[in-house]
């Protein structure tokens, strides 16, 4: 015997039908792509200054999710401190955590943007003239002239250390 297939019948089907074909052809699949690595190289051994690489590191990895990472590799595990600014100009590094003083030998303008005064202002005001009083523009020039593909920009303060 035949089936008799009346009109609405058939449209409530093909209504029903169409719907999940839509609702499969509307959520497509995403294909996630691998974060972005970044190999950030570390000064420190320990202490607060390789507390204060970490905290960074945190922090930047939370905010970029799944877009950026930063990989923070140990002191001297890919060049020695003292390379590490030439090492991110050649792109050996992607990025660098250490003071300006650790290369004072390419300009002695460095040492200003190094370790904070004995006896003068706290890391943090010596913050406030970078980022407020003229600072990063003199850093900026400094790096500008010494002709490396690097850009540079201070993260926490530093202060100074006993007996200057």
């Amino acid at each position: 015997m035949t089936e008799i297939v009346d009109r609405r019948k058939f449209l409530k089907g093909s209504a029903l039908a169409a719907t999940a074909a839509a609702g499969t052809l509307a959520a497509p699949s995403i294909a996630r792509a691998e974060p972005v690595v970044f190999k950030m190289q570390a000064a420190w051994g320990g202490g607060i200054f390789l507390e204060n690489a970490q905290a960074y590191v945190k922090r930047v990895n939370e905010m970029a999710g799944d877009a950026l990472k930063i990989d923070l590799l140990p002191v001297d595990s890919v060049v020695k401190t003292s390379q590490m600014q030439d090492a991110v100009h050649r792109g050996v590094l992607d990025a660098a955590h250490y003071v300006p003083a650790y290369w004072y030998s390419k300009s002695k303008v460095a040492s200003l943007f190094g370790t904070g005064p004995c006896f003068g202002w706290s890391s943090n005001e010596v913050l406030g003239w970078v980022y407020h009083g003229g600072g990063q523009e003199l850093f900026d020039e400094l790096m500008g002239s010494l002709g490396l593909n690097v850009i540079s920009f201070f993260n926490s303060p530093m202060p100074a250390q006993p007996l200057g």
